[in-house]
């Protein structure tokens, strides 16, 4: 049993804690079959040496490697432990916003002891950044930012041990949640929020949105307040982002469960079943059940089916009401990377990051067509869940009424359940999806798993060791990659091979020493941000274990890396402070600045602030040459 308080808990961990998963009773049976499939830890993952199945480039490419010049633009740096960023000589970083930042003329904003206060709570820049990007209109830069979660202890600086006293605590911590749409302009100081411009707004747990697809206006959406099923307030656990190529912010919605509390009665089996599977509880992590009867599972259980969708948000029309789409199903998302197919379909590229879960393909039925009308595109298509095979290859099966026997609707809403259904493969916490933009092939970070081979997931599906996931107890992760067939995202095969495993191979001397392309000077753990630059490099992020003791020795705080997808080299690039995460990437218009997610820091970082700051900062070369 944690000895922590709900509030301060790691979101798998409080899921465990309520829905603890059985022991795997026949784990020597689950190897077995994972080694006799194809040899496969003797033949893919050679132990002694650290190397797993990588693709045919990098394998064989050892001796070109050792003797290519690098096409990172700068000289890596090593693993750091204290309280500061870090990044390459001939590079500087600046601190752009942190949480409590006014972005509205009269707004007093962050105070040191006293935090924000309740009236400017919707008004300030939200906390925990995570997902972002930006977006340019009529000469004005937009910034679209998750704002994930909160701190309690940091956002309630006036109560004990950060426990909402009352409904306005409450009200508080929504409000500093969900997603900030700002402008930001460059100055002689760098780049900062314009104050007062019309595109600032914030999408709290209590902005007004609207559901679409085909599980809008369902009996299982339908609340007291909302007969039609079609009209929901908020947005919550924002945590990876995406991108449309109409213009479109895409925010998905992550841990939603912890905010729901209370005794849900006279469930049916289906929905029960769904409330184990996704991880609502009697008790909350954040207290909202006992102020607002919104998050009282006992007055309101169907209000949890409303999230943990993707959302769509229109950052350049300050008007424009956001929109959850349903046809890209609900469960704990990470990101949605988006791309197009030969023929012009759109292709999103889905991860449900919990242990032991899926990851997911949406297709839509019809063409992307520049200047056509795209509302229809991200709620007419099918939803697959990706099937790895031992022997490198994979399939995406298609998610239907057919195949999963359950409707439509049921099964976009309860899509854990309609993927068990059709035997997809379990993955070490599917994080955020990257598709390099001059290579058809896709990437996606498996952050970790500590209980691959030891116990199923919550759905009572085995977690064996194999495949993309060769690891037992996995808490180091690793990055897969796969090639669709015919060079077409939209085609329902591929081919799989693991870019990276990370690892620490100054402790360990087999698979957990990594692949061969992590090394003393550029190891990490628990891979999560990642995007591609326009140069074609591969960025990660880290959200790992900093202790730097034990098997983590050496490895310092989370980071930011920068890979090659062409000959697997691996260089550290950035290290943020103590206790934090490095998560969100992305660019200026004009390619000169990069924007970098600092998250949950320790102490009173950025500054001798007295409370710490979740900050974006703006990370440039002194020579003003393009970053990315």
């Amino acid at each position: 049993m944690s000895k922590l308080p709900p509030h301060k808990m790691p979101a798998d961990e409080w899921d465990e804690l309520h829905f603890p998963r059985p022991e795997e009773n026949d784990f020597d049976r689950v190897v077995e079959r994972a080694i006799s499939r194809r040899g496969f830890l003797s033949g893919i993952v050679a132990f002694g040496s650290g190397a797993v199945a990588m693709g045919a480039g990098l394998l064989n490419s050892t001796s070109a490697q050792a003797q290519a010049v690098s096409r990172f633009p700068f000289t890596p740096i090593d693993a750091q432990t204290d309280m500061t960023v870090h990044v390459p000589e001939g590079w500087n970083w600046k601190p752009m916003v942190s949480w409590g930042d006014a972005l509205f003329e009269d707004v007093r904003g962050f105070e040191a002891t006293t935090g924000v206060s309740l009236a400017d709570s919707d008004k300030v820049f939200g906390e925990n950044t995570d997902g972002m990007e930006t977006f340019q209109i009529g000469g004005h830069e937009i910034l679209a930012v998750n704002n994930e979660y909160v701190n309690p202890e940091t956002n309630l600086p006036h109560t004990k041990d950060g426990v909402p006293q009352s409904a306005e605590d409450v009200r508080m911590l929504q409000n500093f949640q969900g997603v900030t749409v700002m402008e930001i302009a460059e100055g002689q100081g760098g780049f900062a929020p314009v104050k007062g411009s019309r595109f600032n707004r914030r999408l709290h747990h209590n902005a007004p949105m609207t559901m679409s697809g085909p599980a809008a206006g369902h009996a299982l959406l339908q609340t007291a307040a909302d007969a039609e099923g079609r009209n929901v307030l908020g947005t919550m656990g924002n945590c990876g982002a995406g991108k449309t190529p109409w213009g479109t912010y895409l925010t998905c919605e992550e841990n939603f469960n912890g905010y729901f509390g209370g005794k849900a009665e006279g469930l049916s089996d289906l929905v029960q079943a769904g409330y184990e599977r996704y991880g609502l509880a009697d008790e909350s992590q954040y207290g909202y059940e006992k102020f607002d009867a919104r998050f009282d599972l006992s007055h309101n259980p169907n209000e949890p089916h409303r999230f943990g969708w993707v959302v769509e948000i229109d950052p350049t029309n300050p008007d424009s009401t956001p929109v959850k789409r349903t046809a890209l199903g609900r469960f704990k998302h990470e990101n949605a990377e988006v791309t197009l197919a030969p023929d012009g379909r759109v292709v999103v590229y889905l991860g449900d990051d919990e242990r032991g879960e899926f990851l997911y393909r949406y297709v839509s039925t019809n063409p992307y067509v520049a200047g056509q009308p795209t509302d229809g595109l991200l709620d007419d298509g099918t939803l697959y869940v990706a099937k790895f095979n031992d022997d490198q290859t994979g399939e995406w099966m298609a998610l239907t009424p057919e195949s999963t026997g359950m409707d439509k609707a049921e099964m976009l809403i309860f899509a854990r359940q309609a993927a068990s259904k059709l035997g997809a493969t379990t993955m070490d916490r599917p994080e955020w999806i990257a598709v390099n933009p001059y290579a058809v092939e896709a990437y996606c970070c498996l952050t970790n798993n500590k209980n691959r081979g030891v116990k199923p997931n919550a759905g009572g599906d085995e977690t064996p060791v194999g495949g993309p996931n060769p690891r037992q107890a996995n808490h180091y992760g690793q990055i897969v990659r796969w090639y669709p067939d015919e060079d077409d995202h939209a085609k329902d095969t591929f081919r799989w091979d693991l870019f990276v495993m990370a690892g620490n191979p100054t402790v360990h001397g087999d698979a957990y020493a990594g692949s061969k392309n992590v090394t003393q000077g550029n190891m990490f753990n628990s891979p999560d941000g990642m995007t591609f630059d326009s140069a074609g490099l591969l960025w990660i992020q880290t959200d790992g274990e900093d202790s730097n003791e034990g098997d983590f020795a050496g490895m310092g705080n989370n980071q930011q890396l920068a890979g090659d997808p062409v000959t697997g080299e691996i260089a550290r690039f950035l290290t943020g402070p103590t206790g934090c995460e490095i998560t969100g990437l992305c660019w200026s218009a004009d390619r000169r600045t990069m924007f970098v997610g600092i998250q949950h820091p320790g102490g009173s970082w950025p500054s001798d602030s007295g409370l710490p700051r979740s900050t974006v900062i703006a990370v440039k070369r002194d020579d003003a040459a393009l970053v990315g």
